[in-house]
């Protein structure tokens, strides 16, 4: 007679430590990949951030100047020099007014024209380079307002 509602209520002893636990689930979501150049041609920055978020140009209200983005490149051709250039101009906007870019590669500015960047005997070892991206300031002044802009390079292998 007294078996019957002692079962249930045996289980319901058990069970109940367990439903607390149940609600103190976390799970985190990310994702994760990885970019593996080729041994014998690669131009990969540094830090990988560089081309996975936004970058801010600083604006100093004392000098009135944008300071530039600097960062460093890793690049190798094993079979001749590199060439760059940009797909397209490179200048921020806010929609009304303009601050053209001037991108420099390894000390040579680039331009909507191929030109050599790394020798061939710099790029054949391997070597790391400077990527400077710098505003050019306005005739008129800088005018105020939040600007947005992208930059494209077009890296080539170049044979010998």
């Amino acid at each position: 007679m007294f078996k019957t509602p002692l079962r249930p209520l045996a289980l319901t002893a058990l069970t109940l430590p367990w439903v607390s636990a149940w609600g103190a689930v976390e799970r985190e979501t990310f994702e994760v990949y990885v970019t593996i150049p080729t041994a014998d041609f690669h131009v990969v920055p540094l830090d990988p951030q560089l081309v996975q978020r936004e970058q801010r140009l600083p604006f100093s209200t004392i000098t009135g100047e944008l300071s530039p983005l600097r960062a460093t490149y890793q690049v190798k051709n094993s079979n001749g020099s590199i060439g760059a250039r940009l797909g397209e101009e490179a200048y921020l906007s806010n929609g009304r007014d303009r601050i053209d870019l001037r991108v420099r590669f390894n000390g040579v500015e680039l331009t909507l024209d191929s030109a050599q960047v790394v020798t061939a005997i710099d790029a054949r070892p391997g070597r790391q380079v400077p990527l400077e991206i710098a505003a050019i300031r306005p005739s008129d002044d800088y005018k105020p307002g939040d600007y947005y802009g992208t930059v494209h390079m077009v890296f080539d292998a170049t044979a010998p």
